[in-house]
């Protein structure tokens, strides 16, 4: 976004009168508030710093073979600032039933999460990683502001993607579901998207049987998984099917992911 800003140099008046293009004098600054400044300061610290995390998104998605478009930089800057570990992040509230450990390791937990809203998008990229760059950065600015409250919603967390694979879970489908779990204060009264691709819809009280992992999400880390969490659940076929959920923690751009892979219990 282009705010303007303050230029303490510029074009040069000609001569030594008084008709400077654009030069800011001495008595200039002096009629100026400290607000003022303070304000024009800001500004140019919160251009520079959207610059600069837009490059580094962009980059990181460069490897991914996705675009970062220019009008991300202000969400981009809003989910960072509120993602620093100095804001509070909403959890999506659940219910721990069971943990089952070996040798002081979780193989998995079975949790109970309540009927809730969340936001979603379905994304038909060639690959997961360009699926869930392309629908986060589209939650993104439903988060920030392209909503009908008109204002920042808040991060909760995990985003989650739902996946599909074949029959025997050896690849996944195109079709990658990305939802943002709407916080409490929202709840009851779910701002709407302002982007016809992203819906509201309210899920059903949900056990799930979860295990946690770190580092990239792909199809073979993700098809890894769904194998080692089958391995772990006696018997696996409670809830074994087609269709499973990535949980991740941090965001698709962090180079140390937090994750999880969810099974569905059967109903």
């Amino acid at each position: 976004m282009d705010r303007g800003g303050c230029r303490m140099s510029g074009g040069g008046g000609g001569g030594g009168g008084g008709g400077g293009g654009g030069m800011i004098t001495l008595e200039d600054l002096e009629s100026m508030s400290e607000e003022q400044l303070s304000d024009e300061l800001e500004e140019e610290q919160d251009e520079e710093e959207q610059g600069r995390l837009l490059r580094y998104w962009t980059d990181v998605a460069r490897g991914h073979q996705v675009e970062v478009p220019r009008d991300m930089a202000e969400p981009i800057q809003q989910i960072t600032t509120n993602n620093d570990g100095t804001h509070t992040r909403e959890q999506v509230p659940h219910t721990l039933v069971t943990r089952k450990e070996k040798c002081g390791e979780v193989l998995y937990e079975k949790r109970r999460y309540e009927k809730a809203h969340w936001a979603c998008i379905t994304v038909h990229e060639d690959t997961y990683e360009q699926s869930i760059c392309n629908g986060f950065m589209k939650i993104m600015r439903f988060i920030c502001q392209q909503n009908t409250a008109g204002r920042y919603l808040g991060m909760t967390i995990p985003i989650v993607t739902v996946i599909r694979t074949d029959d025997l879970h050896t690849a996944l489908t195109r079709a990658v579901t990305v939802a943002y779990f709407l916080p409490a204060a929202h709840q009851p009264d779910p701002p709407r998207p302002h982007d016809p691709e992203i819906r509201i819809e309210q899920w059903p009280t949900t056990t799930v049987y979860s295990r946690a992992f770190t580092g990239a999400t792909n199809e073979r880390s993700i098809l890894q998984q769904v194998r080692a969490l089958a391995e772990a659940l006696d018997p696996p076929h409670e809830c074994l099917r087609d269709s499973f959920i990535i949980a991740g923690y941090t965001n698709p751009a962090a180079a140390h992911r937090h994750n999880e892979i969810w099974f569905l219990e059967r109903p």
